[in-house]
């Protein structure tokens, strides 16, 4: 039993006391721990949709995302808040909690295809310093190809960043250790390092490789990047043929 609260008033003593939480199951989550998720995402739904319709939801701060939830929730999600990526295979390293309230560029009306279709990409964030840079680099690829790639995906929060990871659990059976391949923990995300600030980057055709990477891999924006992006501060993140880690031609960090 684990005491969550002891008040001493007029001589006695009063305990507000619940179970304590089993140890997460990091290879497979138990039923139970399944139905703790599905709840989680449940009561956080709401808050979600307001900051989505808001288009603040990359600034997401911690206490945001654990106001909705009672006491026995937010101590659930703390649980995975703590995992540590070393004890979970992740190669890739920490880099640092993204508070929410850092200085950032709001990038908004980016316009590209989507399945043919004109779309609208919702506001991202950078950076200031990122953003000059990413401007920089883009003039000389359009000077060069007349082509542009857009920011598909910013910064984010390191509290938005637990929820995806909660999110994203049910496309990997509920495995952490699966989910932790395609999803970064809170800290681990270079979306949420401002001081390695990463771009998923999206062609004005709609290209972003997320579904199939060979289709950013061959795109002459993508030569071009590999080529040049190191003049302009861009890294590739995630190689080809790298042990441990996921080819991602799309993600490029700044430092």
């Amino acid at each position: 039993m684990k005491i969550s609260e002891m008040i001493v008033m007029a001589g006695l003593i009063v305990v507000s006391a619940q179970p304590a939480l089993a140890e997460i199951n990091a290879d497979k989550l138990s039923e139970p721990d399944i139905a703790r998720v599905q709840s989680l995402l449940v009561h956080l739904e709401p808050l979600i949709k307001d900051r989505e319709a808001g288009q603040s939801l990359a600034t997401l701060t911690f206490d945001e995302l654990y106001a909705p939830l009672n006491e026995e929730k937010r101590a659930f999600l703390k649980e995975f808040q703590s995992l540590k990526g070393d004890e979970l295979g992740v190669t890739i390293p920490y880099r640092g909690i993204a508070t929410g309230q850092e200085k950032l560029f709001a990038i908004r009306d980016q316009q590209i295809a989507l399945k043919g279709e004109p779309y609208t990409i919702p506001p991202q964030y950078l950076p200031p310093n990122v953003y000059d840079a990413y401007l920089t680099m883009m003039e000389a690829m359009q000077k060069d190809l007349g082509r542009w790639l857009y920011v598909e995906s910013g910064y984010r929060s390191s509290a938005y960043q637990l929820y995806l990871f909660i999110y994203y659990l049910k496309n990997h059976d509920y495995s952490i250790r699966e989910t932790v391949k395609w999803v970064a923990l809170p800290g681990y995300s270079e979306h949420g390092a401002p001081q390695f600030q990463a771009i998923d980057f999206i062609s004005i055709d709609g290209i972003s490789g997320e579904e199939n990477f060979e289709e950013f891999e061959h795109l002459e924006e993508y030569a071009w990047l590999l080529n040049n992006a190191e003049r302009f501060g861009f890294h590739l993140s995630y190689p080809k043929n790298k042990p441990g880690i996921t080819f991602e031609p799309w993600h490029w960090h700044y430092e």
